[in-house]
């Protein structure tokens, strides 16, 4: 997690989310597909949601195991790395 410090345990899901805001929905929605993207090249899809038209949460946990692998860290680095 010290890699990843905007993360934060979300005990509902039993993973982490991050939650991000964008000046608007083109933009937020534009972050969504890109995460998609990588989603898919990766074969690690998380939950997304896009609310409020411009905020957008992304929660991260491996559906098997009921819980965080190291899939989720790598996978939250390289969504982390999409803003950059």
């Amino acid at each position: 997690m010290q890699e990843i410090p905007e993360w934060e345990m979300d005990e509902k899901s039993i993973g982490m989310k991050r939650t991000w805001k964008f000046k608007d929905f083109k933009e937020a929605l534009t972050f969504v597909n890109r995460v998609g993207e990588l989603a898919e090249s990766e074969n690690h899809h998380p939950d997304i949601s896009l609310h409020n038209y411009r905020k957008v949460t992304i929660t991260l946990w491996t559906h098997v195991i009921k819980g965080l692998s190291e899939n989720d860290f790598i996978m939250a680095a390289k969504i982390d790395q999409l803003q950059k």
